[in-house]
């Protein structure tokens, strides 16, 4: 009955078929991430589709060369296909299940209820038919083109020509109109979000935060992310309780899109209003990039306050206000010239100071914060000279200084873990909560740490993938990677492209989730005394207390 109707589906293909068979049933095999049900059915279908527009590719382009037409399939092959498609689909389903909840046993995720599975097929040829229809329907207009070329040609070139024309007006569709209309629908819609102030965030009381009495940096012009971060985030009183001993209320300055009219001037106010608020005159000065909605990682922030017991400052502006995700594809070029525009105007001033008269200096960035961040620097050795320290967290792979560094890691160091020159200035960890390898190497110059995930997809996700099998998969599987993780050519780029939604899902310490962990790492970074797993795991509740909490500063917090 099956093998019948699908027979009698116009447009459908054996051969088609059964790569969208193949390319379905690998969709299911272990990734990173778990996936929910719905999402599990979703790349099912949308593999099975790839799958299938390979398979009728490969027959025209086998017949092309053959010099024959189509052949009509037999009953019996759509029978034999339906007989081995359930049996495989749901032999597929039955493993795809297990490694799933294996994958998020090891990730800190409940699994989900079995139940859900069903689900799975039902929305996955719902795609799967979708996507094919909308193929069908190109490849109509493809041959209408080519039938009216045909009139003034040749078959062969008018089919070529027909096919070369159909690519460039979907290029020019996508790229242009279509693609003008929805990054234009995205700017109006984030530019709103921008422009609002979320719930207990309220104008700052003390010069020590940027739109607060006497700063340079208006208020209203930080942008929603600008305002979260200078109104929030532990005071005096606050670490005191936490460390016991006495603290300053930390500086924090930032400078939105509004507050100056492009990158370099942004960082030349932010300077501007750092050196007013006394932020030279700290003992620690951190410079942030931020991610592209102008985000700075709280936690981060946090814990490099609690720390330093206040006695710092921390410096960031804004250079968007879309999602990395989508910053990246078309702010690319704004993350780093704000991450060096920034950089190079607080060096600027902190260089011109008396070397025993100027604070520590540090660097951070998490995901793409880490991209524009690493951008000031042209290498180790360069950080080492400009930096006391830096911590780039999630860092993607699409990074050319970390790209560079793990590319020439020392032999033998693990691509999940590397050891790049002995540890002597650069250093990489998946938890730093445990000493840091090399263990037992000297550290003595300038502390600049990668904090990274085995099981985050930003990190592992590259074009590479397609047709090249990477290290971290050559090598013993990291901590929190299922053993069964397998390179399959076409299918792991796919299957990290599909796990990269939702990297933020799992718990603390795994995707690209790094909350709390920011603790243990500066205190790496700052070579803290006496640190101690009690006074780690007390901060770290502390710090992720805080990330719930508002904080406005007032009068006598001075």
């Amino acid at each position: 009955m099956f093998a019948r109707w699908w027979a009698r589906r116009p447009g459908y293909t054996l051969p088609g078929a059964w790569t969208a068979l193949v390319f379905a049933c690998l969709s299911f095999t272990p990734s990173l991430l778990p996936r929910p049900a719905l999402f599990q059915g979703f790349v099912a279908g949308v593999s099975a589709a790839i799958g299938y527009a390979l398979g009728v590719l490969g027959a025209w382009v086998w017949r092309e060369f053959a010099d024959r037409g189509v052949r009509r399939t037999r009953t019996a092959s759509w029978r034999w296909f339906g007989v081995v498609a359930c049996l495989a689909l749901v032999l597929a389903l039955i493993l795809g299940v297990w490694w799933q909840r294996a994958a998020a046993t090891l990730v800190g995720l409940a699994p989900e209820a079995p139940l859900a599975t069903v689900l799975v097929l039902p929305v996955a040829a719902l795609f799967f038919v979708v996507l094919v229809g909308a193929g069908r329907l190109i490849a109509g207009g493809y041959r209408r083109i080519a039938g009216w070329l045909a009139r003034v040609m040749g078959a062969r070139a008018a089919r070529a020509l027909g096919l070369v024309t159909v690519v460039v007006l979907g290029v020019l569709l996508l790229d242009g109109v279509v693609g003008n209309v929805v990054i234009g629908g995205v700017n109006s819609m984030f530019s709103v979000r921008y422009a609002s102030t979320q719930e207990g965030v309220t104008q700052p009381a003390t010069a020590d935060r940027s739109g607060g009495p006497g700063s340079l940096v208006p208020w209203d012009s930080l942008g929603m992310q600008g305002r979260s971060f200078v109104a929030r985030g532990p005071n005096a009183a606050q670490i005191e309780q936490a460390t016991g001993a006495a603290a300053d209320n930390p500086i924090r300055v930032y400078t939105g899109l509004d507050s100056a009219d492009d990158a370099e001037a942004r960082a030349a106010l932010a300077v501007q209003d750092l050196e007013r608020a006394g932020g030279f005159e700290r003992a620690d000065l951190l410079v942030v990039t931020t991610t592209g909605t102008g985000w700075v990682e709280p936690s981060s922030a946090n814990a490099f306050e609690y720390l330093t017991g206040g006695d710092c400052a921390t410096v960031a502006m804004q250079y968007s206000f879309l999602p990395s995700a989508i910053s990246f594809l078309v702010d690319q070029q704004r993350a780093r010239d704000a991450g060096r525009a920034l950089f190079d105007a607080v060096y600027e001033k902190w260089s011109s100071l008396p070397a025993d008269d100027r604070p520590r200096l540090y660097a951070f960035g998490e995901s793409l914060g880490s991209f524009g961040g690493e951008t000031a620097f042209s290498g180790a050795f360069d950080m080492a000279n400009r930096l006391n320290g830096a911590l780039f967290t999630g860092p993607p792979n699409f990074n050319p200084l970390y790209r560079s560094l793990v590319d020439n890691r020392d032999p033998g160091s693990p691509e999940v873990e590397p050891v790049y020159r002995d540890g002597r200035i650069v250093r990489f960890t998946t938890a730093p909560s445990r000493p840091t390898p090399p263990v037992g190497q000297p550290w003595d110059r300038a502390h600049v740490l990668y904090l990274q995930h085995p099981s985050d997809p930003i990190t592992w996700w590259s074009p590479s993938l397609i047709l090249n099998r990477p290290d971290w998969l050559t090598e013993p599987r990291g901590r929190d990677v299922l053993p069964a993780t397998r390179w399959i050519p076409f299918v792991t780029f796919w299957q990290l492209t599909a796990d990269m939604p939702l990297s933020m899902e799992p718990g603390p310490g795994h995707g690209h989730n790094f909350s709390g962990e920011h603790v243990d790492a500066w205190a790496t970074i700052l070579e803290v005394p006496d640190w101690t797993p009690t006074k780690a795991a007390a901060l770290k509740q502390t710090v992720r207390a805080s990330l719930t909490e508002g904080y406005t500063a007032t009068p006598s917090d001075k």
